[in-house]
C-alpha cells in the first residue's frame, strides 16, 4: 500500500532533469506506455465539474459532489504535493470483435477494459514500484499513489502532463494510441521539471462517439448525462434500470464501449501486453442465457480479482435480464428468464418480468 514517507531530500541536492527522465525509463519498465508530469492548477477543470454536478448530471454518483475542492486541489488532498506524475497503461487485449459483439443480440457485451483481471490492483503495485525506485535513488520523499481510488480529476491530470486531451466523449485521447488505456497517479513532493500541457485538441467537427451514443447520454460535446450513460446504468446504478432505457442498452450488461469504437483516433490503439487483461471465462465471447444461469458462488469464483465485482451479483443478473428481454426469443433465452421469474431479489424479478413482457409482445 503506497503511504507518506518522510519528506524530500533538498531539491538542490538532486538533478531534477536526469531523475525525471528516469522515473520516465522506469515507468516504462514497469509497463507503462508514457509518464507525464503535471503542476497543480486544474482551474479549468475544477469549474468545469462544478456546472457538471450543478446540473445533477452525476445522478447517483455522491463521491463525485464529495471532498469539496480536494478533487480538484492536488495540493490538499495530500499535503505537501507539489507535482503529479500521471501514467497511462493500453488494455485493449487484442481483436475481441467489439463491433461484431454489438451485433450478436444473444451474446453479453461487456466492457473490454473489464474482461481480465482488475486493473486497480495492478496498475496500484507498479506504482508502488516506480515510487521504490525513486526512493532507491533519491532517498525516502513523500508520495501517495491513487489508481481511480480518491477524489483525483485524473483525466484532467492527464490533460495537464501532456498526455492527451479530453475528447467530446469525455475521454483521454491520444493521437498515437487512442482512448483504450487505464490511468494511475503518483502525488509527490518532488519540484519535477513539469510536462507542458496538451494545449490542442483534435476532434475536429466529428461527432461520431456523440451520434452513436445508444442512449443519447451527450448532453452535448464534452458534457455526458451519466444518468443515460450505460456504463452509469449497468455498474453504478444501484435500483431499477429506467424501463424506457432498457430496450436502448441491447446486449451491453457491463459498460460501453460505443463511443470509443467509433472514435477514428483509435485506430492507433495497441494491443495490450498484460497478460493480466487477456479475457477470462469466455466472457469476450459468452451468450446471455449462459451468464444467468451463473450460480452466485460461481458468480462470486468467476469474477474473483475482476472489475464485475463492482456490480455484485444482483445487479448482474439485473443487467442480465435486461439483455434477455433485447435478444431473440429463442427456448434459451425464454428458458434462462423463467429460470429466475421467482428469484429471491425483487430488483431481479422486475427485471425478468419486464424482459418476458418484452418477448410476449413480439
Amino acid at each position: 500500500m503506497s503511504a507518506r514517507v518522510s519528506a524530500s531530500p533538498s531539491s538542490s541536492a538532486l538533478d531534477l532533469v536526469a531523475l525525471t527522465q528516469s522515473i520516465r525509463d522506469w515507468g516504462r519498465e514497469l509497463g507503462f506506455q508514457q509518464v507525464g508530469i503535471a503542476g497543480l492548477d486544474l482551474g479549468e477543470h475544477e469549474r468545469h465539474l462544478e456546472r457538471w454536478l450543478a446540473a445533477g448530471l452525476h445522478g447517483e454518483m455522491d463521491y463525485m459532489a464529495a471532498h469539496g475542492r480536494k478533487r480538484s486541489h492536488p495540493e490538499e488532498l495530500i499535503p505537501g504535493t507539489l507535482r503529479v506524475i500521471s501514467l497511462r497503461m493500453d488494455y485493449l487485449p487484442g481483436d475481441t470483435l467489439m463491433a461484431q459483439r454489438l451485433a450478436e443480440p444473444q451474446t453479453a457485451y461487456v466492457s473490454r477494459y473489464a474482461l481480465g483481471r482488475d486493473y486497480h490492483k495492478l496498475i496500484r503495485k507498479r506504482l508502488q514500484q516506480l515510487a521504490e525506485r525513486i526512493q532507491q535513488a533519491i532517498g525516502p520523499f513523500g508520495y501517495r499513489a491513487f489508481v481511480d481510488s480518491a477524489p483525483v480529476l485524473e483525466k484532467a491530470i492527464a490533460e495537464q502532463a501532456g498526455l492527451g486531451w479530453i475528447g467530446k466523449n469525455t475521454l483521454v485521447l491520444n493521437r498515437k494510441a487512442g482512448s483504450f488505456f487505464f490511468l494511475g497517479e503518483l502525488f509527490v513532493d518532488l519540484p519535477l521539471p513539469v510536462d507542458a500541457p496538451q494545449g490542442s485538441e483534435h476532434c475536429g467537427s466529428c461527432t461520431a462517439c456523440l451520434d452513436i451514443c445508444p442512449t443519447a447520454a451527450f448532453v452535448g460535446p464534452y458534457q455526458l448525462d451519466a444518468r443515460r450513460c450505460i456504463s452509469y446504468l449497468t455498474i453504478e446504478l444501484k435500483g431499477s434500470i429506467p424501463a424506457e432505457l432498457r430496450p436502448l442498452i441491447g446486449n451491453r450488461v457491463f459498460g460501453c464501449d460505443d463511443c470509443q469504437i467509433v472514435c477514428p483516433w483509435n485506430r492507433f490503439a495497441r494491443p495490450t501486453e498484460q497478460g493480466d487483461f487477456q479475457p477470462r471465462h469466455s466472457l469476450d465471447n459468452a451468450e446471455l442465457a449462459t451468464l444467468f444461469r451463473w450460480t452466485e458462488d460461481e458468480f462470486l469464483s468467476r469474477t474473483e480479482g475482476s472489475p464485475l465485482r463492482r456490480a455484485g451479483y444482483e445487479r448482474w443478473l439485473r443487467n442480465l435480464a435486461v439483455g434477455l428481454g433485447n435478444a431473440p426469443s429463442t427456448i434459451a433465452v425464454l428458458e434462462a428468464l423463467n429460470s429466475r421469474s421467482e428469484d429471491p431479489s425483487e430488483l431481479v424479478r422486475e427485471h425478468v418480468t419486464w424482459a418476458l413482457q418484452q418477448h410476449a409482445q413480439r
